[in-house]
């Protein structure tokens, strides 16, 4: 008999003219990991904001510890012992991270804040992560696995009894995700019910217990994870066939394509150095390697985010001077930055307002476009791209991940760009999305002609979809090799410098 420390019954809730969730049962036990997937809009975010009190249920019974329990709110949550980690950090940079810890409930001695208190359990919480830290910086200096870690300890230390983790390794590395599911493990041991969301199924196998899925606002299935192989789980989260999904036709390279980009050894010593990139009308190159690796500061640099101190710069055979992001897109180039939160979408504007953003910038400011034409350019792309959106005055912010995502690709295609970068587009989204995306960008080589420069962590997308590979490697170029006729292993051992990569054509 399993220990149950939550027990979510018969889950309904009903939006204007959607209903988010129908009679959706799901239950964690003490000491467990518990994987929650869907796609996006499947209704994930909408349980778990049901179970910490940011939307109220029109039905159905939430028990914790075997009481019945009604969070009204985020707080009221937490102080039943329900805790959450966000894919986003929300903490304060500028604040310690003992401050961070402590926030809204720092430990008082004689009237005062009894900052020794705070500062050694910190270290504790700290060390207990497996991070030997100097909790008294901020916590902007250090990196975003850490800044994770920092998260799970605060929601740890309130006596949590069960923490959600909401796409905790997006933003992590192999190494960084590793030492998450370590530190995962000793809470499970601990007796911590841990519900995790992400998209990265291989990570799902690898710590969790059990599996629920969800799809359209339904309790599809519950599975042991012994019981359940990817492709099963594939087919139940999109409600097809896994080779259905990702039946995708590379886009076809052309002999005789012209150049359409062409960087000779552009850098900033001591950051990237000495990268050439050669790209053709109608191919997608692919730039694979390890975070850090160099792939986005090459696309920043190629983009104006960051001006390249060497090297030169030729568009559709032109010396180009591409000094800010403004003078790349006059040159026709666009680019989906890598956080789309952060430096992508403009959360509180409209879909409307994000789409026109990059062809109004290119107007400049003094040719306003009319609220007709940003109505019609709105609808025209979310019409192509299938954004699923009530209508165009929505606030993008309120989307799923891979909504958010087609429309920052809208607002770039948008511009009618000769060449489109785009920085691990398919990163915290779906798998049915994630095919949505892939086939995008090789339809828009295939028809447009458009030369795509497309960088991802994940290997097989890369091959899957790539006419050749840039292989980079401590902020240099590794080797390249050729899309169709390589290998994971081939691009691993050139990461990890056991072989050169041969450039092919």
């Amino acid at each position: 008999m399993q220990d149950v420390i939550l027990e979510m019954k018969q889950i309904e809730i009903q939006f204007p003219g959607v209903k988010a969730l129908d009679k959706v049962d799901f239950t964690l036990n003490r000491g467990e990991v518990h994987a929650l997937l869907g796609e996006n809009g499947a209704g994930k975010s909408t349980l778990i904001k049901c179970l910490t009190g940011v939307h109220h249920m029109d039905a159905g019974t939430i028990m914790l510890d075997g009481k019945s329990i009604t969070p009204t709110s985020p707080q009221a949550a937490m102080q039943m012992g329900i805790s959450t980690v966000f894919q986003e950090v929300n903490l304060c940079p500028n604040l310690t991270v003992a401050e961070n810890i402590f926030i809204g409930r720092q430990p008082m001695k004689f009237f005062q804040i009894d900052w020794d208190t705070i500062n050694s359990r910190s270290t504790q919480l700290m060390d207990r992560m497996g991070m030997n830290i100097d909790v008294t910086r901020p916590l902007s200096s250090y990196s975003t696995a850490i800044q994770q870690m920092v998260s799970i300890a605060r929601a740890v230390d309130v006596q949590a009894k069960v923490l959600i983790l909401d796409e905790p390794t997006s933003s992590l590395d192999e190494n960084e995700v590793k030492q998450l599911f370590k530190v995962v493990r000793d809470l499970k041991a601990e007796g911590l019910g841990i519900i995790f969301i992400t998209h990265f199924l291989d990570q799902v196998f690898e710590i969790s217990d059990r599996i629920t899925v969800l799809r359209n606002g339904k309790l599809i299935g519950e599975h042991l994870i012994g019981d359940i192989t990817k492709l099963e789980l594939v087919t139940n989260m999109i409600g097809k066939d896994m080779n259905e999904i990702f039946n995708l036709k590379r886009a076809e390279q052309k002999p005789s394509a012209a150049n359409v980009l062409k960087a000779e050894n552009i850098g900033i010593p001591g950051k990237v150095e000495d990268i050439s990139v050669e790209l053709k009308n109608g191919e997608l190159l692919g730039f694979a390697g390890l975070l850090g690796s160099g792939r986005t500061e090459t696309a920043e640099m190629l983009f104006g985010v960051t001006r390249p101190l060497q090297g030169t710069v030729q568009v559709n055979g032109t010396d180009a001077k591409i000094r800010d992001p403004l003078d790349a897109i006059n040159q026709k180039i666009a680019f989906c930055p890598e956080d789309r939160k952060r430096d992508g979408i403009i959360g509180d504007l409209s879909v409307r307002e994000n789409i026109y953003l990059a062809v109004q910038a290119k107007r400049g400011f003094l040719h306003p476009m009319s609220r007709s034409e940003q109505m019609e350019l709105a609808r025209y792309y979310i019409d192509l791209l299938s954004i699923a959106t009530p209508d165009t005055e929505k606030k993008v912010g309120e989307l799923s991940g891979g909504n958010q995502q087609k429309v920052i690709l809208a607002r770039w295609m948008a511009t009618k760009p000769d060449i489109l970068i785009l920085d691990e587009p398919t990163r915290g989204i779906d798998v049915g999305a994630k095919a949505e995306v892939q086939r995008l960008m090789l339809e828009m080589c295939e028809k447009d002609d458009m030369g795509i420069i497309f960088i991802s962590s994940e290997l097989d997308e890369i091959i899957r979809c790539s006419n050749r590979i840039t292989i980079m490697r401590d902020g240099a170029k590794a080797g390249e090799v050729d899309g169709e006729n390589c290998t994971q292993s081939d691009i691993l051992s050139i990461i990890a410098g056991e072989q050169k990569g041969g450039t092919q054509a």
